[in-house]
């Protein structure tokens, strides 16, 4: 009962944390709280320690370096060979289908193929060379994107929906993110790649987690473990349920059950997460815009002084023209258009 109390908590703990981030990161609680954490622990750990802590933090998310892409690749070697060493087998013994067992695998090919795309393909870096031609391809809001403004740093105009990183030190067109996990910005050139890289990496997790359900499910009812009786701290005989099904799998598996709590969990991380790109996908949003949209637009909250006869600003996106517009700009990027049609 303990375990099972400790794991679900632990679970639920992960989710509502993701959750609270999303809804928080749009606001200004979770820098307060960011801010008023690092205030009480700068009285607590000695300063050396806080720099070298600052330093690491500033390599790993501040600078481009291979580090979670090397961390990514053993995570999933890992999972991988746990899956191939313990739960394959045990599968062809119990005469699962073949395509169910090697679609995890067939997966991370085509998971593996866009990853390497997502790292290595240009987003959309913008340069004296094409600065025109993304100048043309989306239309200007004035309110989020206003026209004639400049990039500091790279001195260059700055396009409708583009951004500066500061991680990889250059304006990309319709910037999304930066991802650590792959090294390199999300713009519009590699945004298809790496929704396909998102979508696949949560159907092998989700198809592992399913098939590993399968087997312990499977053998529970070949056993007739369901049936077995066994005695309480009481000296009471009692019937096996869930609770004490789950835990004796663990004792029996620990390696099989930790694997399907594992995949479990990033099956609800990813699959959270992909539900969001593919709302941002097919709303013609990016997460920079989405992340900006209320600060750049809420200029009806009551927080924010205006004279009382100005009227309030609703948003409007300017760049959804319907659902498949919205999916073909993804995956057609704009800019890639425009510039075949020069040719």
């Amino acid at each position: 009962m303990d375990f099972l109390v400790l794991f679900l908590f632990y679970l639920a703990l992960v989710l509502v944390g993701s959750v609270m981030i999303c809804i928080c990161s749009k606001t200004h609680y979770l820098k307060g709280l960011v801010s008023g954490g690092a205030q009480i622990f700068s009285c607590i750990i000695p300063e050396c320690l806080q720099r070298a802590v600052l330093g690491l933090l500033h390599y790993l998310f501040h600078t481009r370096n291979h580090t979670f892409i090397i961390l990514h690749l053993i995570l999933q070697g890992m999972v991988y060979t746990e899956y191939t060493w313990e739960i394959f087998g045990y599968c062809q013994e119990l005469e699962f289908s073949s395509y169910y067992l090697f679609l995890p695998y067939l997966l991370l090919i085509i998971n593996l193929f866009f990853f390497t795309l997502s790292c290595v393909t240009d987003p959309g870096t913008i340069t004296k060379a094409n600065e025109l031609l993304f100048l043309q391809v989306y239309e200007f809001d004035e309110v989020m994107f206003p026209k004639n403004m400049r990039c500091p740093t790279c001195d260059l105009r700055k396009p409708a929906r583009s951004k500066h990183c500061g991680v990889c030190n250059r304006c990309v067109h319709r910037f999304d993110h930066h991802c650590v996990w792959v090294n390199n910005c999300i713009g519009a050139w590699n945004a298809r790649y790496f929704l396909i890289y998102l979508l696949t990496l949560t159907a092998s997790a989700a198809t592992m987690a399913i098939v590993s359900i399968v087997f312990l499910v499977r053998l529970v009812l070949l056993s007739d473990l369901y049936l077995e009786t066994y005695v309480d701290d009481l000296g009471h005989f009692q019937v096996i349920d869930t609770v004490f099904l789950i835990q004796y799998l663990f004792l029996t598996f620990p390696r099989i059950v930790f694997l399907v709590g594992f995949v479990l969990l990033l099956s609800f991380l990813l699959g959270g997460y992909l539900c969001f790109a593919l709302y941002l996908a097919a709303t013609n949003q990016t997460t920079n815009e989405w992340y900006r949209g209320d600060r750049a637009w809420c200029q009806h909250c009551p927080h924010v002084a205006r004279p009382p006869a100005a009227e309030p600003q609703v948003y409007r996106n300017i760049h959804s023209h319907g659902l498949w517009s919205n999916l073909r700009e993804i995956f057609l990027p704009a800019a890639v258009h425009c510039e075949r049609k020069k040719k």
